[in-house]
């Protein structure tokens, strides 16, 4: 388990949120799914909802910025500067979704689109530094960009936050770690070839769990639905849900002993690199 309590190195993915139509339907799937203790903010917040695991802030629940998106998790990066970031995107064949703007005392943020169409945002911090507790059962774990490009992709990132990249890639597959400060602070790969074809490049969330199956099996109690079943790898029994609004995101449950993989050491990393 890691606690953060200061702003997380920049480019590390230091939030996550949830964006949906009926808000209170999503709070009592996640409530039922991760024991998450789920406040509401003042009402200059628009609506939007903190997620507590063991009292400290580990996702943002609210209304979705407009009708036509879809319910999803975004991936927040940690930026020095919002506004030099989203610049940066621009200059490198990006969309920037929402200029940089500020969140009441909390910090400053901004949403963008890679060159595939995978939609991130952008946090700088200042009282609100991002998720307090990772790597945790019922806490962000791990996010990786997935595209049907990524060498450009890496290009990008690399231009727009600066990150190096620690290639895994295999027969296959084409996929590398995000570096910040030498750490593993997440991932960047492509979509496999057996994907539907209008599987969308996305920023993908990973939600630590005791058990996959055992989580799983609630998913579907709860209202929500399994992408794909779980599955073993070497960094731990994962597998893809959705929840009771169609939002996707993975689940993983890490090894007993001798965990040593990249979801666990990386953050740890991270989290004392600044």
């Amino acid at each position: 388990m890691v606690t953060r309590d200061e702003p997380w190195p920049h480019g590390t993915p230091c939030w996550i949120d949830l964006g949906v139509d009926d808000v209170g339907a999503a709070r009592l799937f996640y409530e039922g799914l991760f024991g998450w203790q789920i406040t509401e903010g003042p009402p200059e917040a628009g609506g939007y909802l903190m997620c507590l695991k063991e009292g400290r802030p580990a996702a943002g629940l609210g209304p979705k910025m407009s009708v036509e998106q879809p319910s999803m998790w975004s991936t927040y990066l940690a930026v020095s500067d919002a506004d030099e970031t989203l610049a940066k995107v621009i200059e490198n064949g990006g969309q920037v979704l929402l200029a940089a703007m500020d969140v009441m005392e909390f910090g400053r943020m901004g949403i963008a689109a890679d060159p595939a169409g995978a939609v991130f945002g952008v946090w700088q911090a200042r009282s609100m530094p991002g998720v307090g507790i990772a790597n945790a059962p019922g806490a962000f774990i791990w996010s990786e960009n997935m595209s049907r490009d990524w060498q450009a992709n890496k290009a990008f990132y690399a231009a727009v936050i600066g990150f190096e990249y620690n290639d895994m890639s295999g027969d296959g597959f084409d996929y590398a770690t995000l570096r910040v400060n030498g750490a593993d602070v997440g991932g960047i790969g492509s979509i496999s070839a057996d994907s539907p074809d209008d599987t969308p490049a996305s920023w993908v969330t990973y939600f630590a769990v005791d058990d996959a199956d055992e989580s799983v099996d609630r998913v579907v109690k709860l209202g929500g639905a399994v992408i794909r079943a779980p599955w073993d790898t070497p960094f731990g029994r994962m597998a893809i849900v959705s929840d009771v609004a169609g939002a996707t995101f993975s689940l993983m449950s890490t090894p007993a002993e001798g965990y040593d993989a990249a979801t666990d050491s990386a953050t740890d990393e991270a989290s004392t690199s600044g």
